[in-house]
């Protein structure tokens, strides 16, 4: 997948022009691309346009202008977006109330590392999470993470075939899903993959 440049990007002034209209149209995007795993765990699978404008709102929020502050934004968020083989997604643990939420995220630590994508007739592929910096620690896991699913040449194949079913979940012994994948979310994660 292509890497966002500056080139991609539009000037805060642009952008404050088309930010509604290009917001709702990223969230129409995401919609598909999110999926809840139980109810309290939620993978949102990024991409090329996800992440710009996760990049505009930053430099919107951050009032980010100069070239050097452009390119810190450009180099946290493209690691972020697949590489054609993979696919990426942010992950929150969302619990409404602040003690439920203290208390699982102490009893859920490296959920992170348990969550699965299984293409029928594959072995599951576990996600491998948080590989820019640690995540947890001994006491509790974090309410977000960052996962990539590497996906073998195999699996990707069978993947394409819009027969082929995908299932998810996680093997956590504090949480435990087994779902099928929503086939609107599979078609639109095809579009990560390389044809």
């Amino acid at each position: 997948m292509n890497k966002l440049t500056r080139d991609d990007l539009l000037s805060l002034e642009a952008y404050a022009t088309c930010r509604d209209q290009f917001r709702r149209d990223v969230m129409t995007h995401k919609a598909c691309r999110q999926i809840q795993l139980g109810e309290h765990i939620r993978l949102l699978f990024e991409d090329r346009l996800t992440m710009q404008y996760q990049i505009q709102e930053m430099l919107r929020v951050e009032r980010i202008f100069e070239a050097d502050a452009i390119q810190e934004e450009l180099d946290t968020y493209n690691p972020l977006i697949p590489d054609g083989n993979n696919w990426k997604a942010t992950m929150m643990i969302e619990y409404s109330d602040v003690d439920e939420r203290r208390k699982a995220l102490s009893e859920l630590i490296g959920v992170e590392r348990k969550l699965w994508i299984r293409v029928n007739g594959y072995e599951p592929v576990y996600a491998i999470a948080d590989e820019d910096l640690e995540r947890d620690n001994d006491e509790k896991t974090s309410s977000v993470h960052f996962l990539r699913f590497e996906l073998p040449s195999k699996v990707m194949k069978s993947v394409m075939n819009a027969k082929t079913g995908v299932r998810m979940g996680v093997d956590h012994p504090g949480y435990y899903v087994d779902m099928d994948m929503p086939d609107q979310s599979r078609i639109a994660l095809l579009k990560d993959l390389n044809r």
